[in-house]
């Protein structure tokens, strides 16, 4: 059976967050193939009948619901089960690459950036880059991994990625521990209650985009203090840095700080995504939470790094929340490889 869609004369297509989704073809009546209707982000999706059809995830009340018709795109031949779409290639994104590249050999990678400014570093390390937005192409795999700060609409960025997702093999979304609705030193894990919305705007946003992409069949891994040093990838970066760089810092040394590694973090992704799940919530952490105090104990005891840090000045502070992660490293089959940060520290030369 065969659809007619008329659009009107002063339809708000323009107007569409997708900016590369908009009908190419020039008539306001288009034809398309009857069906089940597919839609993320509630946007009506039906099938042209020039192109084939594929399954795609379903968001029947996914956030910032449209009433607008937009048509799919084919996946180009390169495009393999194992192919896989990082938006947001930076360190994480990178270290993923790596990783994916050494389980799947001879995969295509692709990566989606804000700006080219990088896109030349990204194709020395076997990445394919391209601007971010609706693509022409939907990939079996992605991961999103690019931070809330450098845009104004990141639920919507999120949702423009899960309509370039072909719905075959994983979607995951990297989101911040923040979510979580302790402190003062409690125990949280994967199903400890989330910040009510309305309460902050840092984690309004990232409730938002979560809850976008768990309507759409993708999963979700909240990740603590992410740090990394000695890597060719990457400057060193994490709490650590920070506070060497300060030399004196005005917060309590008692402060909580829950971390994970980097490296730790991709691997964790790679192993949820491997599994194709569909609408989980995971959380990666090390296990081993630890005191401001200790961090630059561990640091300055190290010898490994050039500058030395003289301690903190603060007197009143909340202790911080101790995440444990131990459903997700059962659930999946993982472990770090530091399972600390002395540890990443002693091991390291």
């Amino acid at each position: 059976m065969l659809l007619r869609a008329t659009l009107p004369p002063h339809h708000g297509i323009s107007q569409f967050s997708f900016s590369s989704c908009y009908f190419s073809q020039s008539p306001a009546a288009i034809l398309f193939r009857a069906g089940k209707p597919k839609s993320v982000d509630g946007v009506l999706r039906l099938r042209p009948i020039a192109q084939s059809s594929r399954s795609l995830p379903v968001a029947s009340h996914a956030l910032g619901t449209s009433g607008n018709i937009v048509s799919e795109t084919s996946s180009s031949n390169i495009m393999g089960e194992s192919s896989l779409l990082i938006v947001g290639p930076g360190v994480l994104g990178k270290l993923v690459a790596e990783k994916w590249q050494q389980d799947y050999p001879g995969c295509h990678i692709f990566g989606q950036t804000m700006t080219t400014e990088h896109h030349d570093d990204l194709v020395k390390l076997g990445i394919k880059p391209s601007l971010s937005g609706r693509s022409d192409r939907e990939y079996p795999n992605i991961i999103f991994c690019a931070p809330p700060s450098r845009t104004k609409d990141y639920p919507g960025d999120v949702r423009v990625a899960l309509s370039n997702w072909n719905g075959e093999g994983s979607f995951l979304f990297t989101s911040s521990t923040a979510v979580y609705d302790c402190n003062e030193e409690q125990l949280c894990d994967e199903d400890y209650p989330v910040v009510p919305i309305g309460r902050s705007p840092r984690t309004d946003v990232l409730l938002k985009a979560e809850s976008a992409v768990l309507e759409a069949g993708g999963c979700v891994l909240r990740l603590v203090g992410l740090y990394i040093s000695f890597c060719t990838l990457s400057a060193d970066r994490g709490a650590h840095v920070y506070y060497l760089n300060k030399g004196v810092v005005d917060v309590h040394p008692d402060g909580i700080l829950n971390l994970i590694h980097y490296e730790d973090a991709a691997s964790l992704a790679i192993a949820i995504m491997k599994r194709k799940l569909r609408s989980r919530v995971f959380l990666g952490c090390d296990n081993n939470p630890i005191s401001r105090k200790e961090i630059m104990d561990c640091v300055n005891r190290s010898g490994k790094y050039s500058g030395k840090f003289d301690g903190f000045t603060g007197s009143t502070d909340k202790p911080g929340k101790k995440m444990n992660n131990s459903k997700t490293r059962a659930e999946i089959g993982w472990e770090p490889k530091y399972s600390s940060f002395s540890h990443f520290l002693d091991q390291v030369s």
